[in-house]
């Protein structure tokens, strides 16, 4: 378009020669805004800031902050006045475990990860740096504060009228140990094993010994260490050995196999039908509530005989028993039957058919006792079934909601251990329910 034409006629319309001229003009390139990835930007945020105030981190952080961690406090070799690099707050990494915990993380890395990415964990951790081995070694090292802590919050629930311990159920769930099968090994195989492992560890000290060189010698020293470490594991396989042998009849002693991995799992029958090397996670429920009042991890794949012990696991804790007591079949032993009685609770469990007596389970036993005898006529009424029934509303959905936050396998080794991590998820699980049923217990 020159310069000299118009650009509206006389009617105020662009002219036609206008148009006409401005469509035949070639494109220029568009001006857009690109990314510059290599420039250097800075943020400037504060990390309470970074989580809003109704988050669960908070939540859990004002419960933690409100323990005695004196006897976690007191193992710090890293005092005023003296040397040493201080440690992480145990505030910290208690607090980040149970989140994680909630959030379903159950690994060390990746919960080393999300501190690092993570808004939430950041704001947990507040600046500390963390990895792995740090977080690994707290989960692994705090069954006794947790148990004690599973405790004190039961009690602390008790005092405020929220949990009566009126009804308790109780139920088993294998979970996964961190074994293969192909760990298993026979007798002859393991004393093969603990030969060759001890003949490495005295060759790698013969070695060590006639190398001048000090980086040899840290490589020598890393290999003893694992020469030592695999000699240890495969003698404690043995010590199992033994155990599991002197649990089976002599003609099937030899078929007895433990794991060098970890010597403590057994082999179980699990919810699919197949078996794999388990641990057995016993946790007992408030009906009312849903809060865990009772936590155990066992290497026996039946639940027969743990009513009793967890029975007695809830009196030495809170100094009662329950009134009424709610367990799955699997669970009833006639002893078990009678000790809760003299306790003074109550037994809801079917009675299993006997297979030499022909009448009906719930019939009475001229060569039982009086409770038993009661035991079963309570079955069979109604009332008696619709209390069980609430064992599946109860202790099978906290068992469920376990799983659903990772509990399908145990991340550590051995039966303490695996214990401690049922704890975890047992302390995790009661401050969720704690937050809804009593929050000012965890805010105050």
């Amino acid at each position: 378009m020159t310069s000299q034409q118009p650009l509206f006629d006389r009617a105020g319309f662009v002219s036609s020669e206008a148009l006409a001229e401005a469509e035949a003009a070639p494109a220029g390139q568009p001006r857009l805004r690109c990314a510059v990835r290599d420039q250097v930007i800075m943020y400037y945020e504060a990390l309470d800031a970074l989580i809003p105030p109704e988050h669960a981190a908070r939540s859990i952080w004002a419960y933690v902050s409100q323990l005695d961690l004196s006897p976690l406090l007191a193992q710090i070799k890293a005092v005023e006045g003296h040397e040493g690099r201080p440690p992480a707050d145990p505030r910290i990494l208690l607090t980040l475990w149970l989140y994680a915990t909630v959030e379903g993380i159950g690994s060390a890395r990746e919960l080393a990860r999300l501190c690092e990415t993570d808004a939430a964990y950041q704001w947990i951790a507040g600046g500390v740096p963390l990895n792995h081995h740090t977080l690994s070694d707290f989960r692994a090292d705090q069954g006794p504060l947790l148990d004690r802590l599973l405790t004190q919050s039961v009690a602390s629930l008790m005092a405020a009228g929220v949990v009566d311990l009126n009804r308790v159920a109780q139920d088993g769930m294998r979970v996964r140990a961190s074994a293969g099968g192909k760990t298993f090994r026979r007798r002859a195989k393991l004393e093969e094993y603990l030969a060759a492992a001890r003949e490495q560890v005295e060759r790698l000290k013969a070695e060590g010994n006639d190398d001048p060189a000090a980086g040899q010698r840290r490589i020598q020293a890393a290999r003893r260490r694992a020469a030592q470490e695999r000699e240890a594991r495969v003698a404690e396989a043995l010590q199992q050995l033994e155990k599991i042998e002197a649990q089976k009849p002599a003609s099937k002693r030899e078929s007895a196999r433990a794991s060098t991995t970890d010597s403590e799992a057994r082999f179980m029958k699990m919810a699919d039908g197949g078996f794999r090397p388990a641990f057995n996670v016993q946790y007992a429920t408030d009906t009312k509530t849903q809060v865990i009042v009772g936590v155990d991890a066992t290497n026996v794949g039946s639940d027969k005989g743990e009513m009793g012990r967890m029975h007695q696991q809830i009196q030495q804790r809170y100094g009662r028993v329950p009134d009424e007591y709610l367990a799955d079949g699997d669970f009833a032993t006639k002893s078990d039957v009678e000790t809760l009685a003299a306790a003074g609770t109550t037994a809801y469990t079917p009675p299993r058919q006997s297979k030499n007596q022909k009448q009906p389970p719930e019939a009475p036993r001229p060569d039982e006792s009086e409770v038993l005898n009661a035991w079963r006529a309570r079955m069979a009424t109604p009332e008696g079934q619709a209390i069980y029934r609430e064992r599946a509303a109860t202790a099978e959905c906290v068992n469920a909601q376990a799983r659903n936050r990772g509990l399908r396998q145990i991340p550590l080794r051995g039966l303490i251990k695996a214990r401690t991590v049922a704890l975890w998820y047992a302390l995790a699980h009661n401050l969720m329910r704690t937050f809804r049923l009593c929050p000012q217990l965890v805010t105050s």
